[in-house]
C-alpha cells in the first residue's frame, strides 16, 4: 500500500467462491446521490479485469445498476453486489444507493459489510446524511476510508476537500482523517484547469502516472520533494499516533528515519482498528484506458488494510426460542448461520436471495432451516420452516455465475427460497439459530392505493406481500376504518419504485387515491332519541321501541350503555338487543360514517308486544333511536393525534418547531441529545403530516429523522373539518 506498484489486472479477475475466510473483504460504498459510487465500482472492476471495458461485462450490460428501473430513474436504486478478485484475495464490492429513500439497501449493504468506502464528489462537497451514516459505522466501530470523485470538475480541489473531510469526520481528532497520496496535476489548460493525471505516494515518495491508461511509476524530481516532505511528516505523525505504537513515535520524534515497510504495517493495523481514516483519490478510466486513476492504491488498500471477516464481531445468536448460543464465528467448519440480506425476483429464475454466511458453510441443494421473527410490525409474520435451497452463485451484472459453496465471511446468492424474507436467517435444519435482525427506519410516509381494474384485483395481494417480502423497510396496512390498503414507503422515490415494480415485475397496475385517516364521530351535547320498528305484513309482525339519551363523555371514554328501565317497559331479554343495536351504529357511524366514540347512551323507556317483539326488533329499534338522537344536536368530528418526536441539528431547531407550529402542532419540550442535535417532541394532528417524511427531509436537507405514534382522538377545529375535502370527510 503505497510502495508496491502494479501494472497488471487483478490475479484473477473474476471472483469465485473463496477457499477461507482470510482472502475475503466485504466492502460497502457509501455517499450521497450522485458521489460516483457507481461508477467507481466498475472502474474498480475494471482495474481488476472483471470487465472488458467500463462497467461492462461481455453481454454488455452494466455491471452494477444493471435492473432497467434503474436505467429510467437514472440512479440506483438497490443494493449491488461486485464481487472481483485482486493479488488473490476476493473482494466483495456492495454498492448501495445515494437516495435517502433507500437507506434500508444502504442498512442491508452495512450489514454484510466488514469495511465501508465513503465516496465523496469533490465539486459537491459532504452532505449532513453522508456525516449520519459515518457516525452509524463510527458507534459500531467499523473501518473506513474515505475517496474523492469529481477531480476533473473545474473548481475541484483535493486539499481543501481533504480539509472538509477532516473537519466532518475527524471529530476531535482531525489528525485521523489525512491523505495517502496527493493529486499530479498535468498541463494547465487554456481555461486555466490542470486535469489530474496521477497521484503521488507520500508513503513511498513515488509518482504513479496513469496519463497513458495504466499506472506508470517513477521518481518526483526535486522540485517537487518539500511538498512532498511536509504533507508525509504529517501523515506518518498520524498514522504513528493512531495506531498508539509509543516506541515508534518516540524513534521518530527523536529523529530516526522509520522504513516504509513498518509505517505501512502501522497503517494497515490502524485502519482495520477503524481508528484511522485515509483519503484517496479516484477516477474512471478514459476511453480504451485499462486502469483508472487511483483505482489500483484502492484496492491495494481494500486488500491489505480493511480487516477479513474474522475480525468482524458477529451479531448476537440465539436459538428462535430465545437462548442464546455460543458460535466461533466465521469458522467455515462450525453450525450454518447464514443472513438473507436482500430478496429480489427474477422474471426467468424466481425469488433470489443474497445471503451472508457468517458462520458453517452453505451449500447447492442443501436443506436448511429458515427462520424470520421480530418484523411482526412490518407485515411479516414470524415463521421457522425448513426448504431446499436451489442453485448458488456469485453475481455479476445479470450474470449468476455457480459456485457448488459458499463459506463463512463470503456473500452469494440463493435461488428458489419461497419463504426466505430479507432478514431471515438461514441454518443447518437440525440447529436451528436465529440472528437478531438489524435495524430498518420507521416507513413513514403512505400510499393508498387500489387496483386498477377486476383482473389486477386479484393479483394485487400477491404482489403487493413479494413487494415487502423484498423490502422490509415498506409496510402494508389494510386499515379497517377506511377500507384503504397503504403501502408505507420511506420518501415519494420509495413509492415510485413500489408502483413501478408492482407494474412491470408482478403485473399489476393499481392507481392512487387520497389517503384517509381514520376519523371518529362524537356528540356536541346531550340529545334524546325514539326508535320505533313497528312492521305488521301478515304471519309474524316485527314490534320494538325504545327512548334513550345520549351525553358526551371525556376524551377516550369509549361508548357507554347504561340501564335506566323501570316498570319492565322493555323485557329484560331485551335489553342486550338495544345495546347490540346502538353498539352496531356507533360502529358505523351516525353522520359521515365514522365510528362513534366518547358518548353515554342510557336506555330510558320503550315498549314491546307479546308476539311480535324480537331481538332482531329491538336491535333495529336501538340503532333508530341513536340516529334520531344524532339528528337533534351538532355531531363532531374527532381526528387522531399522534405523538412525534423530531431529531434535529441545532441549526434547524426554529425551523422545525415553527413548521410544526404551522401544522397546528403542539410542542410539548425540547432535549439535547448531545452532538449538536436536539429532540424536538410534539403532538400533531395526523392528517396534518401525512407529507412529513418528504417535507421533514426537505426543510432540513435530510440531516432529521422522526418517528410517530398514535396519541388519542381529539375534536377537530370546525374550520379544519369544512375545509376536508369530501373523500377524505366521508368514510368508505
Amino acid at each position: 500500500m503505497g510502495d508496491k506498484a502494479h501494472t497488471h489486472p487483478g490475479a484473477a479477475g473474476r471472483a469465485s467462491a473463496a477457499d477461507h475466510p482470510t482472502s475475503v473483504r466485504n466492502v460497502v460504498l457509501v455517499g450521497h446521490s450522485g458521489s460516483g459510487k457507481t461508477t467507481l465500482v466498475e472502474a474498480l472492476a475494471l482495474t481488476a479485469g472483471a470487465v472488458n471495458r467500463a462497467g461492462r461485462v461481455e453481454d454488455g450490460g452494466c455491471v452494477s445498476d444493471y435492473d432497467e428501473l434503474e436505467h429510467r430513474q437514472q440512479r440506483s436504486v438497490q443494493l449491488s453486489l461486485v464481487p472481483v478478485e485482486w493479488d488473490g484475495i476476493k473482494i466483495n464490492l456492495l454498492d448501495t444507493p445515494g437516495y435517502a429513500d433507500f437507506v434500508g439497501e444502504l442498512r442491508a449493504g452495512l450489514r454484510a459489510a466488514d469495511a465501508a468506502l465513503f465516496v465523496v464528489s469533490a465539486s459537491d462537497g459532504v452532505d449532513g446524511a453522508t456525516r449520519m451514516v459515518w457516525e452509524e459505522c463510527a458507534a459500531v466501530g467499523m473501518p473506513r476510508a474515505i475517496v474523492v470523485t469529481h477531480l476533473e470538475a473545474a473548481r475541484a480541489d483535493f486539499e481543501e476537500m481533504t480539509r472538509i473531510c477532516a473537519e466532518a469526520f475527524g471529530g476531535d481528532d482531525p489528525d485521523a482523517v489525512l491523505p495517502l497520496y496527493l493529486p499530479l496535476r498535468g498541463a494547465r489548460a487554456p481555461d486555466g484547469h490542470a486535469p489530474v493525471t496521477g497521484l503521488i505516494g507520500l508513503l513511498s515518495r513515488k509518482l504513479f502516472d496513469y496519463a497513458s491508461g495504466e499506472r506508470v511509476e517513477s521518481e518526483p524530481d526535486g522540485d517537487r520533494l518539500p511538498l512532498i516532505d511536509e504533507a508525509r511528516s504529517l501523515l506518518i505523525e498520524g498514522i504513528i499516533s493512531e495506531s498508539e505504537d509509543e516506541t515508534l513515535m518516540e524513534r521518530y520524534l527523536g529523529g530516526e528515519q522509520v522504513d516504509v515497510k513498518t509505517l505501512i504495517e502501522d497503517l494497515e493495523r490502524a485502519v482495520a482498528r477503524g481508528v484511522f481514516f485515509p483519503v484517496l483519490a479516484a477516477a474512471p478510466a478514459a476511453d480504451g484506458a485499462r486502469q483508472g486513476l487511483g483505482t489500483v492504491e484502492l484496492l491495494e488498500l481494500v486488500t491489505r488494510g480493511f480487516p477479513t471477516p474474522l475480525e468482524r464481531a458477529a451479531p448476537r445468536v440465539t436459538t428462535p426460542g430465545g437462548a442464546a448460543r455460543e458460535l466461533r464465528m466465521c469458522d467455515p467448519g462450525e453450525s450454518l448461520v447464514a443472513e438473507v440480506v436482500k430478496t429480489s425476483s427474477d422474471p426467468y429464475v424466481g425469488r433470489i436471495s443474497m445471503v451472508r454466511v457468517f458462520s458453517g458453510t452453505l451449500r447447492a441443494d442443501q436443506t436448511v432451516h429458515v427462520s424470520g421473527h421480530g418484523l411482526a410490525d412490518r407485515g411479516h409474520e414470524d415463521h421457522d420452516v425448513d426448504e431446499r435451497i436451489g442453485a448458488l452463485s456469485t453475481p455479476f451484472g445479470k450474470q449468476q455465475r455457480p459456485v457448488s459453496h459458499v463459506i463463512a465471511g463470503d456473500l452469494a446468492c440463493v435461488a428458489k427460497l419461497t419463504r426466505a424474507e430479507t432478514g431471515d436467517t438461514l441454518s443447518a435444519k437440525e440447529d436451528p439459530l436465529l440472528m437478531t435482525p438489524w435495524r430498518m427506519p420507521d416507513p413513514l410516509l403512505p400510499l393508498a392505493i387500489q387496483a386498477h381494474s377486476k383482473p389486477d384485483e386479484d393479483k394485487l395481494s400477491q404482489g403487493l406481500a413479494r413487494l415487502v417480502a423484498e423490502d422490509p423497510t415498506m409496510r402494508l396496512e389494510h386499515n379497517q376504518d377506511t377500507h384503504q390498503v397503504v403501502l408505507w414507503c420511506l420518501g415519494e422515490a420509495h413509492a415510485d419504485v413500489a408502483l413501478e415494480r408492482l407494474r412491470g415485475r408482478y403485473g399489476v397496475q393499481v392507481d392512487v387515491v387520497p389517503h384517509r385517516v381514520s376519523l371518529r364521530e362524537t356528540f356536541g351535547g346531550p340529545a334524546a332519541g325514539r326508535g320505533r320498528h313497528v312492521k305488521q305484513s301478515g304471519g309474524h309482525g316485527q314490534y320494538a321501541i325504545c327512548e334513550i339519551e345520549v351525553e358526551p363523555l371525556p376524551n377516550g371514554s369509549g361508548v357507554e350503555f347504561v340501564d335506566k328501565v323501570v316498570g319492565g317497559a322493555v323485557p329484560r331479554q331485551f335489553i342486550p338487543s338495544v345495546e347490540k343495536g346502538v353498539r352496531a351504529q356507533a360502529a358505523r357511524g351516525v353522520a359521515a360514517g365514522h365510528p362513534l366514540i366518547d358518548v353515554r347512551v342510557t336506555l330510558l323507556d320503550g315498549k314491546a308486544h307479546s308476539v311480535d317483539s324480537s331481538d332482531a326488533a329491538f336491535q333495529t329499534a336501538g340503532a333508530l333511536a341513536l340516529r334520531e338522537a344524532a339528528a337533534q344536536t351538532r355531531i363532531h368530528l374527532l381526528e387522531p393525534v399522534a405523538e412525534v418526536s423530531v431529531l434535529v441539528g441545532d441549526d434547524y431547531v426554529g425551523a422545525v418547531m415553527s413548521d410544526l407550529s404551522g401544522r397546528r402542532g403542539k410542542v410539548l419540550g425540547t432535549e439535547q441529545t448531545g452532538a449538536g442535535r436536539t429532540l424536538i417532541r410534539a403532538e400533531v394532528p395526523e392528517i396534518e403530516i401525512g407529507r412529513y417524511a418528504v417535507d421533514l427531509r426537505s426543510l432540513t436537507h435530510g440531516t432529521a429523522r422522526f418517528d410517530r405514534r398514535y396519541a388519542r382522538h381529539e375534536p377537530m377545529p370546525q374550520q379544519v373539518a369544512d375545509r376536508l375535502p369530501e373523500d377524505l370527510r366521508a368514510a368508505s
